[in-house]
């Protein structure tokens, strides 16, 4: 059965629609990459899906008991957020908030849980270290600990190795796709067009137009096949591609 189900939806800013008649569904232990051009609305979306922005029109539905709070979300990183000076425990542990209620302090579980999630992304050596002084692979690790505190149903990832150089691009890429193995549904953003027809099960390709399906679909589509081709074109140039796989 299906988590999440996008039906018709109209996506957009000041009343203005970036994107139109968008239906697809995610089913549990799925790999979903968004995809498409910069402005098409990939982040919109994502938005759209965590309830921080309402659709102009369509509706989205959260099935088979998935609730709002058993979804976590890796967004962007900006520069201040990346001089953030605090120990990795702290940032982790902040994951477990919604989940405290009322309470101020941290429990035994709540302690417990982030250190489980640390260690799950090979991190707990640095749980004193200050989040600053961390490589952007490093840094992305905690960040990705921090979500797996917030919910461990479905992730959702806005372009989770931006910046990253290709051994942590790699590395990263393989902590997600473990996740999934695991059962965890992911829903990524990416530009990485390379890296998702290699690790995503389905495909989510908006803007000039539209395609929902598998991976394997995807690459003989039409739409497909002239991303790839516009991607294999820019790294041949020498230009600037998406991550090493």
């Amino acid at each position: 059965m299906a988590q999440i189900v996008c039906e018709d939806l109209v996506l957009g800013y000041e009343g203005r629609p970036v994107v139109s008649g968008l239906s697809f569904e995610v089913k549990a232990g799925d790999y979903l990459c968004i995809v498409g051009e910069n402005g098409s609305g990939k982040s919109t979306l994502i938005k759209a899906i965590l309830g921080l922005q309402p659709p102009m029109s369509g509706r989205i539905l959260l099935q088979d008991g998935l609730q709002p709070s058993e979804i976590g979300y890796l967004p962007q990183q900006t520069d201040i957020q990346r001089d953030f000076p605090a120990q990795v425990r702290e940032i982790v542990q902040s994951g477990c908030l919604a989940r405290m209620k009322h309470r101020v302090f941290f429990g035994r579980a709540e302690k417990k849980l982030a250190r489980d999630c640390m260690e799950r992304m090979g991190i707990l050596d640095m749980e004193k270290r200050c989040y600053r002084d961390l490589s952007g692979g490093q840094q992305q690790r905690v960040l990705l600990a921090r979500a797996l505190c917030s919910a461990q149903k479905v992730l959702l990832l806005d372009e989770p190795v931006s910046g990253l150089d290709p051994n942590a691009t790699l590395e990263l890429y393989q902590l997600i796709r473990k996740l999934n193995r695991e059962g965890i549904t992911i829903l990524m953003v990416t530009h990485d067009i390379m890296a998702a027809t290699v690790y995503a099960s389905h495909i989510l390709h908006i803007g000039d137009s539209v395609f929902f399906g598998t991976a394997e679909e995807y690459g003989r589509s039409r739409t497909g096949r002239g991303f790839l081709s516009a991607e294999e074109g820019i790294l041949g140039s020498g230009g600037s591609g998406g991550g090493g796989l």
